[in-house]
């Protein structure tokens, strides 16, 4: 990839650990059904398996070995990887996303 304002192997040193960040349409999705960007995913109620409202995606973290989705669980932030296991449903046009809880996980200390 190149940029017409990074003419040279220097000036694209500077740009070491630069965020791209790319305008999307509205209605733009993935092709693959198992992909969400960002911004479709904050903004979805987190429901425990049993439906419970546990609280509101509020960011994604993307890191070397996963996404982690960022919860405000009532005022607590709650950290969950974002991994079929934990995060079994996805359910866009319902506004919401499954977190099937672990002990420590949400609900707070392991027993």
């Amino acid at each position: 990839m190149r940029f017409a304002e990074v003419p040279d192997r220097s000036a694209a040193e500077q740009t070491r650990g630069a965020l791209l960040y790319v305008d999307l349409p509205p209605d733009e999705v993935p092709d693959d059904p198992e992909e969400f960007y960002d911004h479709q995913l904050v903004g979805l109620t987190a429901e425990d398996t049993d439906g419970r409202r546990i609280g509101v995606v509020t960011e994604v973290l993307h890191h070397a070995g996963q996404e982690l989705l960022v919860l405000d669980a009532d005022g607590r932030e709650v950290l969950v990887p974002f991994v079929t296991a934990l995060v079994p449903t996805v359910d866009m046009a319902g506004g919401r996303l499954v977190v099937a809880d672990r002990p420590g996980l949400v609900s707070g200390e392991p027993e």
